[in-house]
């Protein structure tokens, strides 16, 4: 609500108050329709008013995690519901992270190759990318495709049910919403993502394989055995957590989009576009973190002897 100047003189604060009250309103919260601040004002203000809508934003995911946190340690878990989430978020998702993790390995594994043939080093691709598919590629791309296919579909749907008042019905029905909407999908994804992760970086490899001993001509036996000097399982180690993060980022921001959409069609549509761009940002941003905090943990090249 815009406090007007009028109505703040109402009030009965002092002259100095009463200005002062009225500077802070406006830099806070804005000018009444037809004022304006000024343009060395206007920068200040956006920075501001995005600072509080993403402190706003945090706030409420870190919410919906104590929910969920509350939900599975505490609530009822849907047995059922889980294993239809597994199998819409792991079986029916393996095309496009397989083919994904394939020509991602087969690109990788080619650009490695061009510039390492003139160097006599062919056979340090076959390391490069089975660690840059394990470490970094195949959790990345494969979370980055849940986030536009699972996660749109989760805001989308929760929106719809948000809008169309069943949210409330399960409410009426003694059913909590976190309980049946959200927790199934976030066990769902512990389950199915660790599994995908493992068929894109799998399929990755083995891409490689073909297109370094096939049209590029280098040995087999050397390429698997530069794979295995530099290749370990702190390395899957690595896949698995990244994926268990990413997995959690893209549950939660997507059923929080649905949960908060409103305004009908329009709103279910905003919320789903919107839980995309967050979920891929968010992964690309913890990505780097992750791999920050992981290298410390298991350093790059400890498997070499």
């Amino acid at each position: 609500m815009i406090v007007t100047q009028p109505a703040l003189q109402a009030s009965g604060l002092a002259p100095s108050r009463l200005q002062e009250s009225y500077t802070v309103h406006r830099l806070i919260l804005g000018d009444p329709p037809g004022k304006g601040h000024g343009s060395a004002v206007t920068p200040i203000l956006a920075l501001g008013r995005l600072s509080l809508e993403f402190l706003q934003y945090l706030g409420e995911v870190a919410l919906l995690i104590k929910e969920v946190f509350i939900s599975i340690t505490k609530g009822k878990i849907r047995t059922r519901m889980v294993i239809a989430q597994v199998a819409e978020t792991g079986f029916r998702s393996q095309p496009v992270v397989i083919l994904t993790g394939a020509f991602t390995g087969a690109v990788l594994s080619a650009q490695a190759l061009f510039q390492f043939k003139p160097l006599g080093m062919e056979t340090g691709a076959g390391a490069l990318v089975s660690v840059a598919m394990l470490r970094e590629l195949g959790p990345s791309i494969t979370a980055l495709m849940l986030a536009g296919r699972v996660g749109a579909a989760m805001a989308a749907e929760i929106g719809t049910m948000k809008v169309t008042e069943q949210v409330d019905a399960l409410r009426s029905m003694n059913v909590h919403p976190i309980d049946y909407l959200v927790t199934p999908r976030i066990l769902a994804m512990f389950i199915a993502m660790p599994l995908l992760i493992a068929e894109s970086a799998a399929f990755g490899i083995v891409a490689s394989v073909v297109v370094g001993t096939g049209p590029f001509g280098v040995n087999f036996y050397y390429w698997v055995n530069q794979m295995g000097r530099y290749t370990d399982l702190t390395d899957i180690t690595i896949a698995m957590v990244k994926g268990l993060v990413f997995g959690l980022l893209i549950v939660i921001i997507s059923c929080h989009q649905g949960l908060k959409a409103n305004q009908g069609a329009v709103g279910v549509g905003r919320g789903t576009t919107q839980a995309m761009v967050n979920s891929a940002l968010a992964i690309l941003i913890v990505n780097f973190f992750l791999t920050l905090l992981m290298n410390l943990i298991f350093p790059s090249g400890a498997a070499s002897k």
